[in-house]
Formats: structure tokens, sequence, C-alpha cells
């Protein structure tokens, strides 16, 4: 646990690529103290602001509540202190709004890959032909419409994390929340990952929080990184571009998130 973890007060968050439908989800923390009830409180208040389409990376040392801020913005953990909000309203309790989406893919290994994307839309009610349709647009936008009747045991890791990324966008949440999804796997399937997130969360208008401890992930993914450590909340020069990676203002961001863990 960071022994020092100051208020994170947002700036002006930078525009992030127009979205072509506006359903993402605006997600607010108003002097937060994060923490379980009957355990340790990560210290320091949290203000931070999350703008509706914007894709905000988060990055700290281990222990300092990244995953508990997830929690906290996904209704499964109230605040110790302050208000969690979105679109103004307060969040209490989980809701089909606010998607997670896990470092291990969490599918249940019983139903197939199909029945697992259909899982969300089930609980919502939506009628059996309707999800079996999603489900299989689904399936095909992440690249694996051949595989929908296998078990998730039969699955690669890198397909299992497509397989749960389909699953969290098929309900169209307007806010996805993601917990070092990428970090089990290598490098070349997780680059391979970090490009079709882009690529489908393009359009969709989604919110989403992203916690990586990849710092070039984190740059190279978020309109902003928040530095959780130290509260910081930083501008991303050139979101989503590859080659801007050894650009002077990309490489000195590089430096400033480096040193704060």
């Amino acid at each position: 646990m960071s022994t020092v973890s100051p208020s994170v007060v947002s700036a002006k968050p930078s525009a992030p690529t127009p979205p072509t439908a506006s359903a993402g989800a605006e997600l607010a923390l108003h002097g937060v103290r994060l923490g379980h009830p009957d355990g340790v409180a990560v210290p320091g208040p949290v203000d931070l602001r999350i703008a509706p389409g914007e894709l905000l990376t988060v990055v700290g040392p281990s222990g300092c509540g990244k995953t508990t801020l997830l929690r906290t913005l996904a209704g499964l953990l109230p605040p110790l202190e302050g208000r969690v909000t979105q679109d103004g309203k307060p969040i209490r309790r989980p809701d089909a709004d606010r998607a997670l989406v896990f470092q291990h893919d969490a599918l249940l290994p019983w139903r197939s890959v199909r029945a697992n994307v259909e899982l969300p839309l089930a609980i919502r009610r939506v009628p059996r032909a309707e999800r079996r349709r999603s489900a299989g647009e689904w399936l095909e936008r992440v690249g694996l419409g051949g595989h929908a009747r296998k078990l998730p045991h039969q699955l690669s890791g890198g397909q299992r994390q497509r397989v749960q990324l389909a699953r969290a966008l098929a309900a169209r949440p307007r806010a996805v929340l993601m917990d070092e999804p990428f970090g089990a796997l290598d490098a070349h399937t997780r680059a391979g990952m970090q490009d079709l997130l882009v690529e489908i969360l393009r359009g969709t208008g989604a919110t989403v929080v992203f916690v990586t401890h990849d710092v070039d992930e984190a740059i190279h993914l978020g309109d902003r990184v928040a530095l959780f450590a130290t509260g910081d909340v930083l501008d991303v020069p050139h979101p989503r571009v590859r080659d801007a990676r050894q650009a002077p203002d990309t490489a000195a961001l590089r430096r400033r998130v480096l040193d704060s863990l």
C-alpha cells in the first residue's frame, strides 16, 4: 500500500475522439475515500470527473486502490466517504449501464462461448432470437465467429479475453470498467487486444476506465492517464497513435508516469 495518496483532482479533460453515438456516461467521484468497511482505507480523498466517451487509464503501484476505484464505480463497493455519481445521480448498486472486465476472463466454464456472450442479454430478458443474433454479431466483431459452440477451456487466453470483451459490450453499456484485462497476455497478443479494443470501442460512445500496470499501454490507450499514487491526471498528447511513441511529448509523459511509480 502506498503511504501517501493525495487527492486526485481532475483538470478539464482533453476531448476524446467524438463517438458516432453519444451513449457514454459521465462518472464522477466527489470527495471520495475509497476502501473496504472492514479493511484499510486508501489514503487521501478522490475528486475526479470522467467525461462521457472518454478513455481514462489509471496507473499506480500495487495496493494503491486502483481495483477498489473500479469496484466503487461499478457500485459493488460503497465509498467510505463522499459521493460517486453517474450523470449526476448517486451510484449505489451495480447496473447494466456499467460493465466490468477483469484480468482473468471470468467466463462460465459450462456455458458455450455464445452462451457466455448472451448472458448479460439473458439477464435483461432480451428475447432468445435477438440475443443469439447479437451474440453472433459480437463474436464476429472480435474474430471468433467460428468458435460459438466451443467451451472456454478450448480457447487460448487471448481468445477468452475476446469473448469477455464481446460479453461486456453486447449489452451496450454506457461505461466499461477494465481491471488489467490484458495483463496475463504475451506482448504480441496484448498489442493485438489493444488494437481490437480501440477498433471495437470506436463508434460505441462508451466511457472507459482502464486500470493497467503497463505504462506504455496506459499512454497508448488513454485520452488522459491518472497517476493514482500522486494525484495527477495528465493529458495524453497522441492517444491511440502507435507511431507517436518516440515523439518528444510522449517520451516526456512516459518519464513522468514512471517517476510516479
